[in-house]
């Protein structure tokens, strides 16, 4: 494949049109990057593997940045990785720098995406080729430690690691397949469930269902109570935006873009948790602390590059490991699967082209974040009175239309949809943790390939303990994450206790 042939104007358009479709949906309270990668999935199918990639990597940066619009002028975050933004974003909106604050983050947030795009061009082929050595006893093990850590950071570990299990066991449901070390037979379903089941769930319907219908029967629930306009602040007054805002801030971006990009990396541990601890480390080494909450447009700097990193980083362990970084690379699978390609460590050797292409994509979609939200942001910021009651109708029969066209016109795909939208909905209410839950979908059949093949290999379960120096490494880590995950439950306890006594 040549790489200057797929650069077509089709392709910018898609990047731009995906940018465009992102930042509006991030922009909108309750609407996500994820949702936004989620609904449009099926249109890659009819794009063909380089321009749909293109069209995704367009939703997933802008949807992530156009989170701090509403968290600026609402004090709502958009997405869960702009909360931070509203601790200084919205106290300088009250003083009349609504315009100056989304300026500032929309500049952070170019520099985030950038720089976490070059440690992905740089890091994933290493990683890729020292994961080409891996045994399976290995491939399982790092499949064990990413389901381990994803329930490890969720706020209760043990509903993480049920979550996580409950995925796995979904993916199991259908035929054992002879080539992967089965026996051929259905299984984990009923009789009448054979033959809609005999291939198991499709993983489009369900990423649709579980991130885009579930989303909206749970703002159904509450009644589209929009209030368009309530509590918006106008942009124009105040002081005007300038680029001296950065000066002295060149240790922050640099930090939180680090702490975003490494974030990312870590299986399912989320955009919120990135620039939580970008926020809390510059308020940390800050000269002046004292301001940040109060309007600071350091603040802002340190949230928006770090939420803006996730995107690069999320994207090192899917395309060197095969493995999520968080819920909308777990839908870029999807993507992948549409076009017969699985990701993994021969990916990057195999699709050198469509790497670079990827590359050339997420950068392109930074840019063009910047260009459209830095000189249209007046205009863009309308979007937030736009009520949910008009476009929830159109994404849920996007939904319905994208599910049953992924696999040729197969009905049982849209009840699918509509079993796991209803599933999502529920597994929310009732506590279940979504994130751990579909990556075990994701893995847990890779997970028995590498399993079953490990003791048919090698006899026993013993193996996995002494098969090498990295089996071991890896035990280490999976012991360090629940370790971990147990010390913070019990600070937590403690804090909680203590914070009753007083």
């Amino acid at each position: 494949m040549d790489i200057l042939s797929h650069l077509t104007p089709m392709f910018f358009t898609l990047i731009a049109a995906g940018t465009l479709i992102g930042i509006i949906f991030g922009a909108i309270p309750g609407m996500t990057a994820t949702m936004a990668v989620a609904v449009c999935l099926p249109l890659t199918y009819a794009f063909g593997l380089v321009n749909g990639i293109a069209l995704l990597l367009g939703l997933y940066v802008g949807g992530i940045s156009g989170g701090m619009v509403p968290a600026v002028l609402l004090n709502i975050p958009g997405t869960p990785s702009s909360i931070t933004t509203t601790f200084d974003g919205y106290p300088m909106a009250q003083r009349g720098e609504g315009e100056r604050a989304l300026k500032t983050g929309i500049v952070a947030s170019i520099f985030g995406g950038l720089f976490s795009a070059a440690v992905l061009f740089f890091f994933a082929p290493v990683l890729a080729d020292f994961a080409i050595k891996f045994s399976y006893v290995e491939k399982f093990l790092i499949i064990l430690l990413a389901l381990t850590v994803i329930a490890s950071l969720c706020s209760n570990m043990l509903m993480g690691i049920f979550s996580g299990v409950l995925g796995v066991w979904l993916s199991l449901i259908g035929t054992y397949s002879i080539t992967e070390g089965g026996n051929g037979e259905p299984r984990l379903m009923f009789d009448f469930m054979q033959y809609y089941l005999i291939d198991g769930f499709s993983l489009l319907p369900v990423l649709i269902g579980i991130f885009g219908l579930s989303t909206i029967l749970l703002d159904a629930e509450n009644g589209f109570a929009d209030a368009p306009g309530q509590g918006r602040i106008k942009l124009k007054g105040g002081a005007r935006f300038s680029f001296s805002i950065f000066k002295g801030q060149l240790v922050n971006l640099i930090r939180s873009s680090g702490i975003g990009t490494f974030v990312g990396m870590l299986p399912g541990v989320g955009g919120s948790a990135a620039s939580v601890l970008a926020y809390s480390q510059e308020k940390n080494f800050s000269r002046d602390s004292s301001q940040m909450g109060k309007g600071a447009p350091q603040g802002i700097v340190a949230s928006e590059s770090s939420n803006n990193a996730l995107t690069g980083g999320a994207l090192v362990p899917l395309l060197s490991l095969g493995i999520p970084g968080d819920s909308t690379t777990a839908i870029l699978i999807g993507a992948f699967t549409l076009q017969g390609i699985q990701v993994g460590p021969l990916f990057i050797g195999n699709n050198m082209d469509t790497w670079y292409l990827m590359i050339i994509a997420l950068v392109a979609a930074n840019v063009l974040m910047f260009g459209i939200m830095y000189f249209a942001i007046r205009h863009i910021a309308k979007v937030i009175e736009v009520p949910k009651y008009i476009l929830y109708p159109l994404i849920v029969m996007m939904c319905v239309v994208g599910a049953y066209a992924i696999n040729y016109g197969i009905m049982f795909d849209v009840w699918t949809l509509l079993i796991f939208g209803v599933f999502g909905y529920v597994a929310q209410k009732i506590g279940l943790e979504v994130v751990p839950l579909i990556i075990g979908f994701i893995l847990g059949k890779s997970a028995e390939v590498y399993f079953v093949k490990s003791i048919e290999s090698y006899g026993n379960l013993t193996i996995f303990f002494t098969k090498s120096p990295i089996a071991a490494f890896l035990w280490v880590l999976i012991a360090v994450s629940v370790a971990f995950a147990i010390y913070l439950r019990v600070r937590n306890r403690r804090r909680g206790a203590s914070s009753l006594v007083e």
